[in-house]
């Protein structure tokens, strides 16, 4: 648990954590999430600001506690994208620069977010959407780290991923679903399995398999996308 805090957050973890430790607090990354949803959707749901403006706070009190983590992954994945070969794409994941595609993906997927959660809050179900949308998108990566190869020779996010095994996967998968089942947001699961599936087909044929970056954007596609359909069908 303290392994899937010190990994997901900003949060300070005292204790000597290695790669097998991630591995085996992947089952706790939905709690996690769940977490971070939760704050990002009590600032987006305060009543005492406008509805933009308290969505915008939200997604910014997301972003600092957990380091833009995620939103990295998304910017670097989307840079790579221009890439003629894969060679190319794995170098351009390599460099902290943000290019044209990355900024671009950066500028839309914050803004689709912080609409998204106005949209919801003008509802009034900012809340059970956000908590429910950050913890299936913190079990995207877990699984497809489990079906997929790491892309590069060695070490990265995706690698120390790779080791959680399918067992705890059914885990993380089955505590995401109750919290969505319990906070009656279901369609969360259909969202997030359908982006998953997407992704991980797509960075198959791109890359061979995943990376830390592509781990990241994956999760960042999966939160807009319940945000998106929970939206469009509330």
């Amino acid at each position: 648990m303290l392994a899937a805090v010190a990994f997901l957050t900003r949060v300070p973890i005292h204790v000597r954590l290695d790669g097998s430790d991630v591995a085996r607090g992947a089952v706790f990354f939905p709690l996690v999430g769940a977490g971070i949803g939760a704050v990002v959707g009590g600032i987006a749901g305060i009543n005492a600001l406008t509805t933009p403006l308290a969505a915008l706070l939200g997604v910014a009190a997301g972003a600092v506690l957990t380091g833009v983590l995620h939103l990295d992954g998304l910017a670097d994945t989307a840079d790579a994208l221009g890439a003629h070969t894969r060679e190319r794409a794995l170098e351009i994941m390599r460099d902290h620069s943000i290019g044209a595609y990355g900024g671009v993906a950066l500028v839309l997927d914050i803004g689709i977010k912080v609409a998204a959660l106005a949209a919801l809050a003008d509802r009034g179900d900012v809340l059970r959407f956000a908590v429910c949308a950050v913890a299936v998108a913190r079990v995207a990566p877990v699984l497809l780290s489990a079906a997929l190869p790491y892309a590069r020779a060695s070490g990265g996010t995706g690698n120390a991923l790779g080791q959680t095994g399918w067992a705890r996967c059914a885990i993380a998968v089955a505590v995401a679903a109750a919290i969505c089942v319990w906070l009656d947001a279901a369609v969360a699961l259909a969202a997030a399995a359908a982006v998953t599936f997407v992704v991980g087909i797509a960075v198959r044929r791109w890359l061979g398999g995943v990376t830390g970056d592509v781990l990241g954007a994956a999760s960042e596609l999966v939160e807009l996308a319940v945000l998106v359909t929970a939206v469009a069908v509330t």
